[in-house]
């Protein structure tokens, strides 16, 4: 233990006002240096290298114009999403958008189109049991841009985030 905290911890002191200059010194910067430590170390952990998404982003896209590229890509054989009227899935059937506990990112929502093996749905996990890769088709050479950013917008307008049941200990 450091010398300089022993006199607040012997005496059982917990005011500011009642340490000596020396301790009220120490105390103030311990006070500023662990948040500015956090933050350089957060800061540190931002990915900057040269495949890194800053300064990564697409247009807006156009929700209604992303439920035409759904249908003509014909994502209904596996997909459907929760509150719209499509086709019902034939091969397998993935629920895309609803409620969730978490936000479903812009940058998540466009890898798992053009990459969809990165992270395999728990629900085809469940439909494939031996899965490494993702049935979805690539479509890297048959979607246009346009077609991606829409598709995005339709399917991240469906999800809807909520606030899990959770009751403080206290009132």
């Amino acid at each position: 233990m450091p010398h300089d905290a022993q006199p607040l911890l012997r005496t059982g002191q917990s005011s500011i006002h009642s340490l000596n200059n020396h301790e009220r010194n120490i105390h103030m910067k311990s006070r500023f240096l662990l948040p500015g430590g956090l933050l350089i170390a957060l800061l540190a952990g931002c990915d900057t290298g040269p495949k890194s998404s800053r300064g990564f982003r697409l247009p807006d896209g156009d929700a209604e114009r992303g439920k035409q590229a759904f249908l003509a890509l014909q994502c209904t054989q596996c997909h459907r999403v929760e509150g719209v009227e499509l086709p019902a899935p034939t091969l397998f059937k993935l629920t895309l958008g609803g409620q969730t506990l978490r936000v479903r990112t812009y940058g998540e929502l466009v890898t798992s189109v053009i990459n969809p093996s990165h992270v395999l749905a728990d629900e085809y996990k469940k439909q494939l049991v031996d899965a490494k890769e993702s049935p979805m088709p690539l479509f890297n050479h048959s979607m246009t841009v346009e077609q991606m950013i829409d598709l995005v917008a339709f399917l991240q307008s469906h999800y809807k985030l909520i606030e899990p049941a959770y009751q403080p200990p206290y009132p």
